[in-house]
């Protein structure tokens, strides 16, 4: 078999609440799911999620190559686009090939990608993270309600703007899994959203009255030095990865003893998790993903010894996917269909609308100016 061609779509998750963080919030619960379908000559399809504006410069690299080949043709991407470098949409588009590979292969051998992968067992714990940031009070009791009816013990909660809030919604969030666990894990992600000193100073306040399992990003993902300060200097754990691309990057960061708990991007793909997480494993850390629409990277996860938990983002799946796999018993329940067990509906895509602003100048995603620089909180009305 032999890989022929692709094909792009656009799905839409419609997430039915306001989803974002410290840096921004789309208000219409309505994102983009772009979805690569590469083509073989033996009539299978494999379907790789995320962003791959860059599929036409790096289709030659696997154009013609039988899809089994998924490491070797991973490499072969990388080494296509040596001059130029791999980092953001280049290897948010291998990241996309690499997922179809996988998906094709399991689909070649007739069984779901974790058994290709070698996973024992089909539950892949996890931790709840509803992007909760533009949430009300009463938005996110309810919300972190259905995580614990559907038996989770640890979540995640986004903020970094206003200490007072972020500790309240933390007592909120232990208070509604304490249904299910005596300790229910408690994790802060502020996104990038202050320094070093800033850091130190807010972790100081927030483990006064929260036992942290840990704080994510809590400074810019290249700054080694500022981590390990703030590693040394809190009780709880630091975790950080999900935006680095490549091994080259978690490099200082692991030399320097930087990160607790090592993270990757699930739009980063299947082989990238696997080698972060063996470099991880190699020095003794746990890993974990974060989450992405359908939870591809789920199937890795169940095949790695130092995997610590998914992150999971919602009940729910994008319009027209249909995706073999429950969200129960606190995790992720994979299912049999082979491959990534996902099925496309072109139809029902064809009919989903956008709007969500994402694309255009200053949208959601955008850094606000004064991350990192702010000596007071803003207003809570401004939330």
């Amino acid at each position: 078999m032999k890989i022929t061609g692709y094909r792009s779509l656009t799905a839409y998750h419609d997430w039915r609440r306001p989803v974002g963080d410290v840096n921004g919030v789309v208000q219409s619960g309505i994102t983009e799911v772009p979805l690569l379908l590469l083509e073989t000559d033996g009539g299978l399809t494999g379907i790789g999620l995320g962003q791959h504006g860059e599929i036409d410069r790096l289709f030659p690299a696997v154009e013609g190559a039988d899809p089994r080949a998924v490491s070797t043709l991973y490499d072969a991407m990388l080494a296509h686009v040596f001059k130029s470098g791999h980092a953001g949409a280049t290897f948010g588009t291998i990241a996309a090939i690499d997922m179809a590979l996988w998906d094709l292969k399991a689909k070649m051998a007739d069984e779901p990608l974790w058994r290709t992968l070698g996973a024992g067992d089909r539950f892949v714990p996890g931790y709840a993270s509803g992007l909760c940031y533009g949430l009300d009070d009463d938005a996110f009791a309810a919300h972190y309600g259905e995580w614990a009816d559907r038996g989770f013990t640890a979540a995640k909660i986004k903020g970094g703007r206003d200490l007072d809030r972020d500790i309240a919604r933390l007592e909120t969030v232990r208070a509604i899994l304490s249904r299910n666990s005596n300790r229910p894990a408690l994790m802060l992600d502020v996104n990038e959203a202050w320094n070093c000193k800033q850091a130190i100073r807010h972790l100081a306040e927030i483990e006064k009255r929260i036992d942290l399992t840990w704080i994510e990003e809590p400074v810019r993902r290249w700054d080694a030095a500022g981590h390990v300060a703030i590693s040394r200097a809190a009780k709880a754990a630091v975790a950080t990865g999900e935006n680095l691309t490549g091994l080259e990057q978690y490099t200082p960061l692991l030399d320097a003893g930087a990160v607790d708990i090592v993270q990757t991007g699930s739009v980063w793909g299947i082989t990238h998790f696997h080698r972060v997480a063996m470099a991880a494993h190699a020095r003794g850390l746990p890993v974990s993903p974060v989450a992405y629409n359908a939870n591809p990277v789920a199937h890795a996860a169940a095949a790695v010894p130092n995997m610590i938990g998914i992150e999971v983002q919602d009940f729910r799946f994008p319009t027209g996917l249909d995706v073999d796999q429950q969200i129960a018993d606190g995790g992720i329940i994979l299912g049999d269909r082979p491959g990534l067990g996902i099925l496309v509906d072109e139809a029902a895509i064809a009919q989903s609308v956008a709007g969500n602003g994402w694309n255009v100048r200053g949208g959601p995603h955008r850094r606000p100016r004064d991350a990192g620089l702010r000596l007071v909180p803003q207003d809570r009305a401004a939330h």
